[in-house]
């Protein structure tokens, strides 16, 4: 019995392998780097990344790793298999750490923290993306420019502009596209352009769009979200506000109609002299 914590073993091997969490000992040492180890298993594995070693094959795809557990996790890709459930939803998965991140979805819960600037998420990767921000880390390189990204998704999304690959088609006509956003936040390129050809408009107003639907709404509730923080100028659009902003700034601003006295967009300034001028 270990006399620290009552740990108890039926093998002294055991209990002398469990005393090393205590002390700290790492007696299997790596003759090829400074790396030391608890136990022989750790120490094992550890070499591999210097001989290149990858023991554990699946038989399905060839897929070759340096540990027996990165393989039972490879093989579910194969089985569909998702052991691990939650236990307030019907949802499953493949692996622990899924779940885990999953489960912050009930709780609210945001344990991964920046040291930078206090920023919190619920999923490491987040964390992971967001310091980026602080190391300015752009580890993904474009090797057909001197383009470089801090996601894999931003490079992908890149180099098909050198491709020129269009993955997303138009069943009615050869238009063709680069991306489909998700359908949760925003209509893509390629739903804008399908409506053209069925007018299907699902947001009611008039408007084909979500973000025009909520820009109209404006005009029944007369909010304005947007205000200048320099006066306390408020409006409905940001467009607005931007230009706006250009009166404090001195930046010069698009032409002023003279009748009216009062800025206007290009489209607005030309309505306003047609108006004048008849």
């Amino acid at each position: 019995m270990c006399g620290e914590c009552g740990y108890r073993a039926a093998y002294k091997s055991d209990l002398s392998r469990h005393m090393r969490t205590h002390t700290g000992e790492k007696p299997y040492k790596c003759d090829q780097c400074d790396y030391s180890a608890a136990e022989k298993c750790a120490l094992v594995r550890h070499v591999t990344k210097h001989t290149g070693e990858k023991p554990y094959m699946c038989g399905e795809c060839g897929y070759r790793t340096t540990q027996k557990h990165n393989l039972l996790r490879h093989m579910r890709t194969h089985t569909g298999e998702k052991p691990y459930k939650c236990d307030q939803c019907d949802y499953s998965a493949a692996e622990k750490s899924t779940l885990d991140d999953h489960m912050t979805k009930h709780t609210g819960q945001k344990p991964y923290m920046c040291g930078e600037c206090g920023y919190r998420t619920a999923l490491r990767a987040n964390l992971s993306r967001h310091m980026k921000t602080h190391t300015g880390g752009k580890l993904f390189k474009c090797d057909q420019c001197n383009y470089s990204a801090a996601r894999k998704s931003d490079l992908s999304f890149h180099v098909k502009r050198h491709t020129g690959e269009k993955l997303y088609m138009c069943d009615h006509c050869d238009y063709s596209t680069t991306q489909k956003s998700s359908l949760d936040t925003q209509k893509s390129s390629l739903d804008q352009h399908l409506a053209r050809h069925s007018g299907d408009k699902p947001y009611m107003c008039g408007e084909s769009r979500s973000s025009h639907l909520s820009r109209h709404k404006r005009t029944h509730t007369e909010e304005k979200p947007y205000m200048c923080g320099e006066c306390g100028y408020r409006t409905d659009r940001k467009s607005n506000l931007s230009r706006h902003m250009k009166t404090h700034s001195g930046e010069k601003r698009n032409p002023t109609c003279v009748t009216s006295d009062r800025a206007a967009g290009k489209n607005e300034q030309s309505e306003q002299i047609k108006t004048h001028t008849a």
